[in-house]
């Protein structure tokens, strides 16, 4: 009888998980013998280093080429007439949000710094490459040995203090030509050419600036990025309150809770949102300017507050009662506790 294969390609909602009850019964030489879980010697799923190897080794060819085969192999079955209709339905195109819904996750798996959790989620990014290549493969575009050979030979090329006889000897000198042998691939006519352009907005926000920095277009002194900050906030004032004056309110939960009226007024609402866009853009730059990446910064706020409020929800369920029922004052109790705990335990 053949065994069960379980291919599972992770991710929480809409995404790659396949459990394939019947085995993938690959014939002729290009697919080898029958797969089962244990076929090829690779580590265990929850196996570590024992001997880290020395610095720059390259992994154990032995090892890596059957199992990076055997991945490859099982991609191609899926996209196979054999194969899943799923996957073979797809394209370049309507595999996108997947690709960037498991980078996301390979940030949140590096956080944790569960070694396991990493290692699963950068397999379904690598799993979104081989994929990707797979489709441009079937459409007779390009194969994933394109792939491999253009990212090996950019690398070598990007890097002539390794594998040519220029001389770098500090990160920075190192960017620099890294730069320069960008800027002579892509034969780029703007500083800005080559940015993403679905790069989340905070992240391109510095990227911007950076460009714009490295022709000298930049404020001599980073801390004039404070009084910058307090323009943009005077400006959003002056849109918002009667004489631009900010109503001297502490932060507080001791007060009657006042419901948020809306911007009715359609040119008042695209003045304020660009206000805003500015004191955003202002904090991507003080950032920027103290090696701050402002997209981690406010991920890691976000799982934070998160974090904090879901202490809120299970202390509350301890004592039988419900985050809906819990007044401002208690829920804030319960946050500054934890926040506490944080500080004691930090």
């Amino acid at each position: 009888m053949p065994h069960e294969l379980v291919v599972n390609f992770q991710s929480e909602r809409n995404s790659l998980r396949y459990h394939h009850p019947t085995l993938f019964q690959f014939t002729g030489e290009s697919y080898g013998k029958i797969m089962t879980k244990s076929d090829h010697p690779s580590q265990p799923a929850d196996s570590h280093l024992d001997s880290p190897p020395e610095s720059g080794t390259p992994p154990d060819y032995s090892i890596l080429t059957p199992a990076f085969k055997k991945l490859c192999d099982v991609i191609a079955r899926l996209r196979s007439p054999e194969g899943c209709p799923w996957d073979r339905e797809q394209t370049l195109e309507s595999i996108k949000p997947y690709t960037l819904e498991e980078t996301y996750e390979l940030l949140e798996a590096i956080d944790s710094g569960d070694d396991q959790h990493i290692i699963e989620e950068l397999g379904d990014l690598l799993l979104q490459i081989v994929l990707d290549s797979q489709i441009a493969a079937d459409e007779g575009r390009f194969d994933l040995t394109h792939v491999v050979d253009r990212l090996t030979q950019k690398m070598i090329d990007r890097h002539p203090h390794v594998f040519g006889d220029v001389n770098a000897e500090t990160p920075a000198e190192v960017r620099k030509n890294w730069d320069q042998i960008k800027e002579q691939e892509k034969q780029r006519h703007s500083i800005f050419d080559g940015l993403p352009a679905a790069l989340p907005a905070l992240a391109r926000a510095a990227r911007v600036a950076e460009k714009a920095a490295k022709v000298g277009y930049d404020f001599p002194h980073r801390d004039m990025l404070f009084d910058k900050l307090r323009e943009e906030i005077q400006e959003l004032a002056d849109e918002i309150y009667p004489e631009g004056k900010i109503p001297d309110m502490p932060a507080t939960v001791e007060a009657d809770v006042i419901a948020d009226t809306e911007l009715d007024d359609p040119a008042l609402r695209l003045r304020v949102e660009g206000e805003l866009g500015d004191i955003l853009f202002v904090v991507a730059n003080i950032a920027r300017r103290w090696q701050i990446n402002p997209e981690e910064a406010l991920r890691k706020s976000n799982r934070k507050f998160q974090q904090r409020v879901e202490k809120i929800e299970q202390k509350l369920e301890q004592d039988g009662r419900s985050i809906q029922a819990a007044s401002l004052q208690e829920m804030e109790e319960i946050y500054q506790s934890v926040k506490e705990q944080e500080r004691q335990s930090s």
